[in-house]
């Protein structure tokens, strides 16, 4: 199984989540239209915010696979 930090398509996403959290993008003193009271750059801020969060959540469930227990199980084996 290759390893997850050599998948070149997890750096990417990551990278666009977090280069885009920051409102750069967006012209510079702009508050309109506002969305349940908030300017919009806030909202997208907040919803990439909670993308990068799922995001990492679902790279630490699915992608790393952990097997130390069978690992310290094969050390012992060995070493009996």
């Amino acid at each position: 199984m290759k390893e997850p930090v050599k998948k070149p398509w997890i750096w990417i996403i990551m990278g666009l989540l977090v280069l885009f959290n920051a409102p750069w993008y967006f012209p510079e003193g702009t508050i309109e239209p506002l969305i349940f009271g908030l300017p919009y750059w806030v909202v997208v801020s907040t919803v990439l915010s909670l993308l990068l969060c799922a995001y990492l959540y679902w790279l630490c469930r699915n992608q790393w696979h952990i097997i130390e227990d069978e690992e310290e199980a094969e050390n012992e084996r060995e070493g009996d």
